[in-house]
């Protein structure tokens, strides 16, 4: 991981992205006990001349650093990357708003837990509500702090549903 950490700066000084933030499954393993996952999912504020194919100059970049695409990823490493540019008011603020850490001493920003649940709630698959759960039994989100979040976000109804089918006894 630290060689994607390493290839995300990199690119943000390079102005190939503005800005990123890890999400899904490896952001999770920051708050959660560890979970399978095949890829890392990052989110990224591209520059605003990105132009029509959007990801293109990531992946001329990571080319010419000898990470090769893989399906729909590009392999650094070991690692399987998926970027993601935002796709929503959440998104951008979980990108702007992320957390710093650091793996094997390389900073990595790191979406919070609480746009993490909120993401996942916008999604609304079955693992995602999962995510939600595991969020909420570590302690690393509560059910006010997703609540607020979920206000500002216009996700009232989507929790409201969510906390029914799995919350409330």
């Amino acid at each position: 991981m630290k060689d994607v950490a390493e290839l995300l700066n990199a690119m943000r000084e390079a102005g190939v992205i503005v800005e990123y933030a890890v999400f899904g499954a490896i952001a999770q393993m920051r708050y959660t006990e560890p979970v399978a996952t095949l890829d890392a999912d990052i989110l990224v504020i591209l520059p605003e001349n990105a132009g029509l194919d959007v990801l293109a100059p990531i992946y001329r970049y990571c080319e010419a650093r000898g990470y090769l695409p893989q399906g729909e990823a590009i392999l650094v490493g070991r690692w399987p990357v998926q970027f993601i540019p935002v796709f929503s008011r959440l998104t951008e603020a979980a990108v702007a708003e992320a957390e710093t850490d650091e793996i094997e001493g390389v900073p990595m920003r790191v979406v919070s837990a609480t746009h993490l649940a909120l993401i996942a709630l916008s999604v609304g698959r079955a693992k995602d509500h999962l995510r939600i759960i595991s969020l909420l039994d570590s302690g690393a989100v509560t059910r006010q702090e997703v609540e607020t979040l979920a206000q500002k976000f216009d996700l009232s109804e989507q929790l409201n549903r969510f906390q029914k089918r799995y919350l409330d006894e």
